[in-house]
């Protein structure tokens, strides 16, 4: 996954359309909510687009640019201006990292944000358990990612050779369960479609590639795709077209919760909240 994330920095911005429409959305929701944060992880950063915003809206936050391939981390530190990188004033730091192991100390951060990276975790379960343990009390968790619709054109067409060429993605309902589990409160899970049109097949499969989108799901073909399965593919699609174009469903899903306050201090003791008014 790092090696196709890395081998797409290059050509992601160009292609990356539906990522930056999913994070505009997601940053409106912004707006509902009351957060002054110190700290702030953007994780699976990209090439920053997310971070550029995120740093705007909370200018005296220092923001953590995580990511698992280190080129994109490259571009997206070279948005930082070069005299602000030389003198120290940058609030902005990055590191390499997967989502699923974050190399963040326990309780240290005020917000963490991820747009359309938590589909490529092997084990969702982790990674919440993760945001979990970096955020402070609380601290708000903040995401999006894909539903299992997502590219339902894409996996019909792909069906008939009974092989798995596109990611199974987790629904709403289940993700929810999985924050709960982890120990996050008050979760909030709301959901979308997003259609992209496209002349053909083709330029739709180049333009997954070029944001580094890959299969990832266990019994996948690791071998390529053949000239006649790919052809095949082709056909099988066509049965979608609709006014000359051929549609990609995405099912997108916006999450968020945040981290409760302690119930019990580190020795077992109960905290009981009073509240005293004279």
């Amino acid at each position: 996954m790092r090696r196709s994330f890395d081998r797409a920095a290059s050509t992601y911005d160009q292609a990356a359309v539906l990522q930056r429409e999913v994070c505009t959305r997601a940053l409106e929701r912004l707006d509902l909510v009351r957060l002054d944060p110190d700290a702030i992880i953007d994780a699976g950063c990209g090439t920053g687009f997310a971070s550029s915003a995120l740093h705007k809206r909370f200018p005296r936050a220092t923001l953590v640019e995580l990511d698992i391939a280190p080129t994109m981390l490259h571009r997206s530190r070279s948005r930082v201006p070069g005299w602000k990188r030389w003198i120290g004033s940058s609030r902005e730091v990055f590191v390499c990292g997967d989502n699923e192991r974050l190399p963040i100390r326990t309780a240290c951060v005020d917000m963490l944000w991820s747009n359309l990276s938590f589909q490529w975790a092997g084990d969702l379960t982790t990674v919440f358990a993760e945001c979990q343990r970096v955020l402070r009390p609380g601290g708000l968790l903040m995401f999006t990612t894909f539903g299992p619709d997502t590219l339902k054109e894409l996996r019909a067409a792909c069906a008939g050779d009974g092989k798995i060429h596109v990611n199974r993605f987790i629904d709403m309902h289940d993700i929810g369960d999985m924050m709960i589990g982890a120990g996050f409160a008050d979760p909030v899970m709301d959901m979308e479609y997003l259609t992209l049109t496209y002349a053909d097949v083709c330029t739709l499969m180049r333009e997954l590639k070029a944001i580094g989108a890959h299969n990832v799901a266990a019994g996948r073909d690791r071998g390529l795709t053949g000239k006649r399965a790919l052809k095949e593919i082709e056909l099988r699609y066509e049965s979608f077209r609709q006014d000359t174009r051929l549609p990609a469903t995405f099912e997108v899903i916006y999450g968020h919760a945040w981290k409760p306050q302690p119930k019990k201090l580190a020795d077992g003791r109960a905290i009981i909240k009073t509240d005293f008014k004279l």
